[in-house]
């Protein structure tokens, strides 16, 4: 269980239900204070996936997916995060606003850019005209991930490798005694041990671009979960023992 300050907002199994619903509760409040009008909060199961739902009220059991928008005024749309990055899509013009839940699996089916694609299909959007957010996420310097996540990312997008930076891996012993690593292989041809990062939040970034969002309408928070988990949940920071924070975005009545 959390301390009384953590502000858990996920229904985990090492927190009461009570008291994350608490915490809902105040934070409904605090995002839409000086409004008159009830709002109500609308989540998703999330999946990992690349699912996005139009939805004009709240669902008594939450939908299956990773993707949420509307233009009803007074709902308010949440997304879970610990790590994977929630994404906001505003548009003020046509008053509909979209979350999105960005994780490496999301991401790499474009759920940020379908769901430009979702607004323009349901609300007549202007990519051109639309307000993105990216907000706290487990950022580059963190985000060590295996080969096979860098694989299916050049496999996706053109520009896949440059989402990633590569560091080799410091072994003393083999600092220290290189001649008892030395291989049959021509030099310049033996594998070194890499280590692998994603830049989750450029991914995203590109995506927006691709999906016509303009670069001086995308802002970025820059902060890195697993850098700061005093500020932050993070799920590989504290070992998946750790709370979800919730990113919210709702039209005024």
């Amino acid at each position: 269980m959390y301390g009384k300050g953590s502000l858990n907002l996920g229904f985990t199994v090492h927190d009461e239900r009570t008291a994350v619903a608490k915490n809902r509760n105040a934070l409904v409040s605090a995002v839409t204070k000086g409004s008159k009008s009830a709002w109500e909060l609308t989540n998703l199961r999330q999946v990992h996936s690349d699912l996005i739902h139009c939805v004009s009220q709240a669902s008594e059991h939450p939908l299956a997916g990773d993707g949420l928008i509307t233009k009803t005024p007074g709902l308010l749309l949440a997304v879970l995060t610990a790590d994977c990055l929630p994404v906001i899509v505003v548009d003020p013009k046509h008053r509909a606003v979209g979350v999105f839940h960005a994780g490496w699996r999301g991401t790499v089916k474009r759920i940020v850019e379908k769901g430009v694609g979702e607004m323009r299909k349901h609300f007549g959007s202007d990519p051109a005209q639309l307000r993105a957010a990216i907000g706290p996420g487990i950022r580059s310097c963190c985000y060590q991930v295996g080969p096979e996540v860098k694989d299916t990312f050049q496999a996706q997008f053109a520009y896949g490798s440059e989402l990633f930076r590569e560091t080799k891996e410091r072994n003393e012993i083999h600092e220290r005694y290189p001649l008892l690593f030395l291989t049959a292989r021509a030099p310049g041809h033996s594998d070194l041990p890499k280590t692998i990062f994603l830049d989750l939040a450029e991914a995203n970034r590109r995506q927006l671009l691709d999906a016509g969002v303009l670069g001086r309408n995308i802002s970025d928070l820059g902060m890195c979960t697993s850098c700061k988990p005093e500020l932050f949940f993070s799920h590989r920071a504290e070992k998946g023992k750790t709370g979800r924070m919730m990113a919210v975005v709702g039209i005024r009545p």
